[in-house]
């Protein structure tokens, strides 16, 4: 597999940056819609470590990338952004988190609830039969299992989706147990906020307002720590702009500004 994959012509200015973890490839689109006219990277992260995925977005940056870079984060990869912006500022001009997973554990205390609301009775139950075969030790084929719960919550996590693929590459469903542990634990410990006092570039935070994970657990704390923070809620919107019907052309008009 390539890594990363390129889109236009270097210079490479731009990363945009997976979610998951362990979900490659759903940064695609993105990446081919903002390729017009500049280069772009889409980095995929297969450390099996919080600190190895860090590490391998910075050699990949240092690598293919005309630093400093503009990092687009995807939910988990918004977090990953946000922690090497704060680990590597000299490696990141600005930084834009989409989606974001909340950056204070109390707001993510109903972001399951808020999804299975969403559900009908069928589904509720089919996220409860996945999610016993995932904490299963003896089950087995747990990467394709994580595919089947990824793709149903995905339906409850869009407000009102263009028809689309999602396009993430195989699950890999141990790095996604490891990584998102001490990806939680850092934000449970109050040190994945704490960063952002080390970040020096401006950040644009995009969320939309359908969005599972609340916009509060986004724009609050990082309004306290961040010395130069804009906050957008995209109407309509859910987890994924870029499907929206009624969000995608905002989403890429002031992802679009941001890049000039």
């Amino acid at each position: 597999m390539k890594n990363p994959r390129t889109y236009g012509a270097p210079p490479f200015t731009v990363a945009v940056v997976h979610g998951g973890p362990g979900a490659p490839g759903e940064m695609a689109p993105v990446a081919r819609a903002l390729a017009s006219g500049r280069g772009v990277l889409e980095p995929l992260q297969t450390a099996g470590t919080l600190d190895g995925q860090v590490h391998e977005l910075q050699a990949i940056l240092l690598h293919t990338g005309d630093l400093p870079v503009t990092l687009i984060g995807w939910s988990w990869g918004a977090w990953l952004s946000f922690m090497l912006a704060a680990r590597h500022p000299e490696s990141v001009k600005k930084l834009i988190l989409v989606g974001s997973g909340p950056f204070e554990a109390k707001y993510a205390v109903d972001i399951m609830n808020t999804r299975l609301q969403r559900l009908n009775a069928a589904g509720r139950a089919e996220v409860f039969i996945l999610t016993a075969a995932l904490d299963d030790p003896a089950g087995t084929d747990k990467s394709t299992i994580m595919a089947q719960l990824g793709t149903l919550l995905a339906k409850v996590d869009a407000y009102d989706p263009l028809l689309h693929e999602r396009e993430h590459l195989e699950c890999q469903y141990q790095i996604h147990q490891r990584v998102w542990a001490e990806g939680d634990a850092l934000r449970s410990s109050g040190e994945l906020l704490a960063l952002g006092t080390e970040i020096t570039c401006p950040v644009l935070a995009l969320h939309g307002d359908y969005d599972p994970h609340p916009a509060d657990g986004v724009r609050e704390p990082l309004a306290r720590v961040l010395s130069d923070f804009k906050f957008v809620l995209l109407q309509h919107c859910g987890h994924c702009p870029w499907i929206e019907r009624r969000a995608r052309d905002q989403f890429y008009r002031i992802v679009n500004e941001e890049l000039e």
